[in-house]
């Protein structure tokens, strides 16, 4: 069944990085589109970005320029690059992939920005 697996979030101060992983498995990770989520305390959950299959990619205009997309089709993983982080970032953060007409989640990894 599809699976997907979530790493590398964590504490951060303003400004400072981190690189989030999502591990896939269940499906053929290569021929679909990923996408990372995220959704802070009492707010709807929106999305990130989104890289396609061919590898093109689309940011919210809030983390364009900061933020970066990748998948490493070898190893079944996307990953989300997170630069200039803001304390407005500080979310749970959620890898996403739609197959078979099924939207499929990770648990989420929390991201925390604060001094």
């Amino acid at each position: 069944q599809v699976q997907l697996v979530e790493s590398g979030g964590g504490l951060v101060q303003p400004g400072g990085s981190l690189r989030l992983s999502c591990a896939a498995s269940g499906f053929t990770f290569g021929i679909y589109g990923m996408s990372w989520y995220r959704q802070a305390p009492g707010k709807e959950r929106e999305l990130v970005a989104v890289i396609r299959s061919g590898s093109s990619t689309d940011y919210a205009d809030s983390v364009k320029g900061r933020f970066t997309i990748s998948r490493d089709n070898a190893k079944d993983t996307v990953y989300l690059q997170m630069n200039s982080l803001k304390p407005e970032d500080t979310a749970v953060y959620y890898c996403n992939v739609f197959v078979n007409r099924q939207n499929y989640w990770g648990q989420g990894a929390q991201v925390t920005v604060s001094s």
